[in-house]
């Protein structure tokens, strides 16, 4: 029954997403149609015991068992929050769960699984219609990694105990250049996040990327890192604090969020990371209650300018200060109601150019009370985040959404028509956040009634059946008795 309900829901979004005779299709932008999910193998299920070995997931900075298996296992997870990449993170045999210190750029973790179950996920991810890439450290590597016991290749060891390549080696040079693109086409990734930055001038990592891209059509080539090379899309540090700092409580000063006027769709956004205290920690030191909180950032999250990343765990609101305690094993069995509205945000998203390439303007910015618009010559969206602690509103003159239109959410379901004095007055309870679409409005949506209706005939006539098969099996029991 939970789930056919789930079903109905679903439903009703999906038409009334696509109802509007201006609805946008997907187009292919490029890195700005994707929204990733972060993860770590070995913190997100736990596949095959085989390959465990010296695992303990009592020791929080051992190795927990996740594997290539396990990911292949929860993939379905993953879909149904709409994800159209997926981030698998450090891959290669490590002295540590997370990819740091990594041993070789040839062989796989051993604790991750081998070669061809890395290949069958990819397969299985491709087959999803999704993406997928890992990272490649180009510094801090281990001491005892493979080139380390090669002459041929020079390096310097750091204080830290991390051996780092000669930059200015032309050996090394190429070398690197080539792994990485060995890397990515033998496992048909469809593009490589590259980490441990420092030391490499712009004009090599253009000359990397380049190769990449010239060995992989249509791959990306990310880092975690802010640079100025020509990556296809690298974070803002800037942009999530400003996030973090706006999301993290109620009533905050939100003028910061004027900083996404640039319309940057390329660059990544995030509200945390992999490497650094999870949103949910700094909720819970200000004592938020992180469900709304999440809610609320998450909405803004995937209808602003830019490539939306979200960390394995997110939906089940992970905690943690640093690692390892902010990349505990994932537990399934965990409430997930806050997975839905992920899935519902990416559903629009991915259904509309425009949410995802359309231009961006601030309409109002007042302490947590945030509305924007997203809008191109096809549709117009509205959202409106109210991440303050009181009801508040809003009018939005006409000339910014169109005369003869009401605004319709796709969220809580609200409608808002055209008043009589020519504006749009936008009301919203506290921590609460809508996403309108902007419909003619030519009274009801014949279309949509019928679909409505006949979503509730279905699900009266399956209420029916139900009722009827339990009348049957009693009938069946009482003659057996």
């Amino acid at each position: 029954m939970k789930r056919f309900t789930g079903f109905v829901a679903c439903f009703l979004l999906f038409i009334s997403t696509v109802s509007p005779a201006n609805a946008s299709a997907k187009v292919d932008t490029g890195i700005a149609d994707e929204s990733i999910y972060d993860l770590l193998v070995d913190r997100y299920n736990n596949g095959d015991r085989k390959n465990d070995l010296d695992a303990d997931i009592h020791d929080d900075y051992a190795f927990h068992g996740g594997d290539f298996v396990g990911i292949h296992s929860r993939l379905q997870h993953i879909m149904e929050m709409g994800f159209t990449m997926i981030s698998i993170g450090p891959v290669f045999k490590s002295e540590s769960y997370d990819g740091k210190r990594a041993l070789s750029y040839s062989e796989l973790d051993p604790h991750f699984g081998t070669d061809d179950e890395l290949k069958d996920l990819v397969k299985e991810i491709h087959k999803q219609k999704m993406k997928v890439i890992a990272d490649f450290p180009l510094g801090k590597v281990g001491a005892d990694h493979e080139w380390t016991k090669d002459r041929t290749y020079k390096f310097t060891h750091s204080a830290d105990g991390t051996v780092d390549w000669n930059t200015a080696d032309p050996i090394v040079r190429e070398s690197l250049i080539k792994a990485v693109v060995d890397f990515v086409t033998t496992y048909d990734l469809d593009g490589i996040r590259l980490t441990q930055l420092d030391g490499f001038e712009d004009a090599y990592l253009n000359e990397m990327i380049d190769a990449i891209h010239g060995a992989q059509e249509g791959s990306y080539v990310l880092t975690n890192e802010e640079s100025s090379a020509h990556f296809d899309s690298t974070p803002s540090v800037s942009k999530m604090d400003i996030l973090r700092e706006t999301f993290m409580t109620i009533n905050p000063d939100s003028s910061n969020m004027e900083v996404f006027k640039d319309n940057d769709e390329t660059r990544l956004i995030q509200l945390d990371d992999l490497t650094g205290p999870r949103l949910t920690y700094d909720m819970v030191e200000l004592r938020m209650f992180p469900p709304t909180r999440w809610k609320v950032a998450a909405t803004a999250l995937f209808t602003l300018p830019g490539v939306p990343l979200m960390t394995y765990g997110t939906e089940i609101a992970v905690n943690g200060k640093e690692a390892p305690e902010s990349h505990p094993l994932f537990n399934f069995k965990t409430d997930m109601e806050f997975k839905e509205l992920i899935g519902n945000l990416n559903l629009l998203r991915n259904k509309s150019d425009t949410l995802r390439n359309g231009e961006f303007e601030m309409l109002h910015n007042e302490d947590g009370f945030i509305v924007y618009k997203r809008s191109s010559k096809d549709e117009t969206w509205l959202i409106a985040v109210n991440n303050t602690s009181q009801t508040v509103n809003v009018e939005i003159p006409i000339e910014k959404i169109g005369e003869n239109k009401k605004l319709r959410g796709l969220l809580d379901g609200d409608l808002i028509r055209e008043s009589d004095d020519g504006v749009f007055r936008v009301v919203l309870d506290r921590e609460i956040a809508e996403v309108y679409i902007a419909d003619d409005d030519k009274g009801f949506n014949t279309p949509y009634l019928i679909a409505s209706i006949l979503v509730y005939v279905i699900f009266l006539g399956f209420l029916f059946l139900v009722i009827k098969k339990g009348r049957e099996r009693r009938k069946s029991e009482s003659k057996k008795a």
